[in-house]
């Protein structure tokens, strides 16, 4: 994976899969500290301290589709590459919390990329899941819960193209408006 979009897309669909209701993505930038965070937060079946210890071991998987899973172990090899981290705190029953972090001005550090694609993709293809997206930089913030847009909707879908135009619009331009406000 290219871009630090697809691997937010990768843990949520982990997420999913874990059967996941409510599922919060977080990216923070701290400009003054040259940090880069981004979490994955569900409220899924969890995992035991022994799988826990073995996600980062690529050729560990509970898929049955192939014997290797390479997301979580490619992140913290890019993490660590780029003087950050990545911690997986999880309890069966209770969900799980991927947290990773970069030293943002890495020369190595991959781009952040399509973030408001990724994360409308998630919320229109699945639309039973409560998402809640938070974006900031520095002191700015953008938060997205699809709660009130789905209130506020009713019986329109999240696929109805006037409201899929809307929601990209609302993601990208303040993304963008974040983003364009970061001190170099």
């Amino acid at each position: 994976m290219r871009e630090l979009s697809l691997h937010l897309l990768d843990i949520a669909e982990n997420s999913i899969a874990a059967g996941a209701k409510n599922i919060t993505i977080t990216i923070r930038e701290d400009t003054t500290a040259d940090r880069l965070y981004l979490s994955v937060q569900d409220d899924g079946k969890g995992m035991d301290e022994e799988m826990v210890r073995k996600v980062t071991d690529p050729f560990v998987t509970t898929r049955t589709t192939r014997k290797v899973g390479l997301g979580i172990p490619l992140l913290k090899a890019a993490a660590e590459a780029c003087n950050g981290w990545l911690k997986i705190h999880s309890k069966v029953g209770e969900g799980t919390l991927v947290e990773v972090e970069f030293q943002r001005s890495h020369i190595d550090r991959m781009p952040l990329g399509d973030v408001a694609g990724t994360f409308l993709t998630l919320l229109v293809g699945n639309p039973q899941i409560h998402w809640v997206f938070r974006y900031s930089v520095d002191d700015e913030i953008f938060e997205l819960d699809d709660q009130q847009i789905k209130q506020e909707l009713q019986e329109i879908p999240l696929s109805d193209p006037l409201v899929l135009s809307y929601l990209r619009e609302i993601l990208e331009s303040s993304i963008r408006s974040l983003q364009t406000t970061q001190v170099y």
